[in-house]
């Protein structure tokens, strides 16, 4: 994502993203555009494994949640779509310790009108990469 000027219908409302699983892991959506998403998290003690590094299924929800918003967004935050995930590969890089900022920056790269499919890299404060990952993502129909 560049660092260009946003709009205000372009940057993240809080209002659409928290609940259940955001809330206890504490992930924010910071960015979101048409075909992108940015989602950070502040790596704290409850995201650690045994080895005393982040979690691997904390950096796959990152992935899964970037890759998500990046095919759902639309102008009007009324009108943003829904999706559930069909598919996803995930590639563990780099370790990362408490701490540590991440941002998952996810693009979404196709699709039609039922499914779409999204890259993303994770990245550190410091720009190294601690892990990337694609999906598959089926949109759900509102009633």
């Amino acid at each position: 994502m560049s660092n260009a000027q946003q709009t205000p219908s372009a940057i993240a409302d809080p209002n659409r993203v928290r609940g259940g699983f955001a809330d206890l892991t504490d992930y924010h959506l910071t960015a979101w555009r048409q075909d992108e998403a940015e989602v950070s998290l502040l790596v704290r003690h409850q995201h650690l494994n045994r080895s005393g590094v982040m979690h691997g299924g904390m950096l796959t929800t990152l992935i899964d949640t970037a890759c998500g918003y990046s095919g759902c967004y639309r102008d009007e935050p009324e009108q943003s779509l829904r999706a559930f995930t069909l598919s996803l590969t995930c590639q563990f890089i780099s370790t990362a310790e408490a701490g540590a900022k991440l941002t998952a920056r996810a693009v979404r790269k196709g699709g039609g009108r039922s499914i779409f499919y999204a890259s993303c890299e994770v990245t550190d404060a410091l720009g190294r990469l601690i892990g990337q990952g694609e999906g598959v993502f089926k949109y759900i129909t509102r009633p």
